[in-house]
C-alpha cells in the first residue's frame, strides 16, 4: 500500500490521483499497490484541487452534516449526482406537511434514475455517498471498470459532533437510529481505508478532514490526471 501522510504534497496546489486497477485492494497487493492519500491535519497546506481521469468515478462519502454537498456544490468541475439535490426539489413539489418519510422511496427511485443517466451519458462523475451503499459502490466499480476508468473515495473524516452541528445548521436532519448506522458504516470504511484494505473494485481514496475538505476548490476530471507531476497554479 502507498499511504502519503501529511508531508507529501505540502506545497502542491493540484494533487493528481494516479490511474489505478479496479481490483480489489486484497488483489492488487500482488500487483500494484492501492492508493491512499491522507490530508488530514495538514494546517492549510492540503492541496486546492483533486484531479482524476477523464473516464473515473468519485464517490464522496462521510456522515451526515459533515459537509459532502456543500463540498460537491463548491468544487465539483463537471457532472456530479447528489441525493440531496434531488430530496430537495420532490420537497419543493410536495405539500409542506407531508413527512419526508411518506415519500422517501420515490425521491430514492429518482435519484437512482439520475445516477444511472450520469453513467449512460459517459465521462467522469462525482457521486455523494453516506457509507451505507456498498452495493452503490459495487455498481460504481463495475461501470468505471466498464469503461476503462477507475472509481475513487473520498472520505471526509468528521467528527460526529460536528456532523451534527451540520445538520441543525442546514436544516436537514436524520433520525437518531440512521445517524448512527451512519456512524458505524463511515467509522469501518476509515478504519479500513487507514489499514490500505480499500473496498472491492476501488482504485484510491482520500482522506479529508473538514479544514483539508474546505481549502477544496475543484474536484475535476483531466486527461493529465496519471502524469506523476501534475502542473500547479
Amino acid at each position: 500500500m502507498t499511504v502519503n501522510r501529511p508531508t507529501a504534497y505540502a506545497t502542491t496546489s493540484a494533487l493528481a490521483l494516479p490511474k489505478q486497477s479496479a481490483a480489489p485492494a486484497r488483489e492488487a497487493r500482488g500487483g500494484r499497490a492501492p492508493v491512499v492519500r491522507d490530508l488530514r491535519d495538514r494546517s492549510g497546506r492540503s492541496p486546492h484541487a483533486l484531479l482524476f481521469g477523464p473516464s473515473d468515478l468519485v464517490v464522496v462519502t462521510g456522515l451526515p452534516g459533515s459537509g459532502k454537498s456543500t463540498l460537491m456544490e463548491r468544487a465539483v468541475r463537471g457532472p456530479r449526482v447528489d441525493s440531496q439535490d434531488t430530496r430537495d426539489r420532490w420537497a419543493a413539489r410536495v405539500p409542506r406537511m407531508l413527512p419526508y418519510a411518506v415519500y422517501r422511496p420515490l425521491v430514492r427511485l429518482a435519484h437512482f434514475a439520475g445516477l444511472r443517466r450520469a453513467l449512460a451519458a459517459g465521462g467522469g462523475a462525482v457521486v455523494h455517498d453516506c457509507g451505507t451503499q456498498a452495493w452503490v459502490r459495487g455498481w460504481l466499480a463495475r461501470e468505471a471498470r466498464r469503461r476503462g476508468g477507475a472509481l475513487h473515495l473520498l472520505l471526509l473524516d468528521v467528527a460526529p459532533g460536528t456532523a451534527l452541528r451540520g445538520q441543525r445548521e442546514r436544516g436537514r436532519g436524520v433520525s437518531r437510529y440512521a445517524f448512527l448506522r451512519h456512524r458505524t458504516a463511515a467509522a469501518r470504511l476509515i478504519r479500513s481505508v487507514e489499514r490500505g484494505d480499500l473496498p472491492a473494485g476501488v482504485g484510491s481514496a482520500v482522506l479529508l478532514d473538514r479544514d483539508a475538505a474546505d481549502v477544496l476548490r475543484r474536484i475535476g476530471f483531466t486527461a493529465w490526471a496519471g502524469s506523476p507531476r501534475p502542473p500547479t497554479r
